[in-house]
């Protein structure tokens, strides 16, 4: 999909109202492991995790997709990279970490932080 500048501008201003508003979640079960790992493998929490997705700008934006999940085909996902510090948490070694987020924006301005891990492949990021 194509998709502009002040698009992406936008989408980002109405998720970060809502995780302002803590109108949002991340997604930690069974099928999200890649999320848990990430607050197992490094000293981050909840209040680490929600600076870290009201710092997202334009510039961190890769791409937007539709949902191939079935029953899920008219969600339309966003995903973002973004490279923070972390400390290991068995190391105790900062470390440069490039994460994956991608979001599902409800209709009723509800956000769901589907992936929030470690990146697994490198990013393309479509404004750089």
């Amino acid at each position: 999909m194509t998709v502009s500048r002040s698009a992406v501008e936008q989408y980002l201003y109405e998720v970060k109202a809502a995780i302002r508003n803590n109108r949002y979640i991340i997604a930690r079960n069974s099928k999200r492991q890649d999320n848990l790992d990430l607050f197992s493998d490094y000293i981050i929490d909840e209040a680490d995790a929600k600076a870290v997705l009201l710092s997202l700008e334009a510039d961190d934006f890769s791409e937007v997709r539709q949902n191939t999940h079935i029953g899920q085909e008219h969600e339309i996902l966003w995903i973002f990279g973004k490279n923070v510090n972390l400390i290991g948490r068995f190391s105790g070694v900062e470390k440069v970490v490039g994460l994956y987020i991608k979001f599902n924006k409800l209709e009723n301005k509800y956000v769901i932080v589907v992936s929030f891990h470690e990146q697994k492949h490198p990013l393309t990021y479509y404004f750089k």
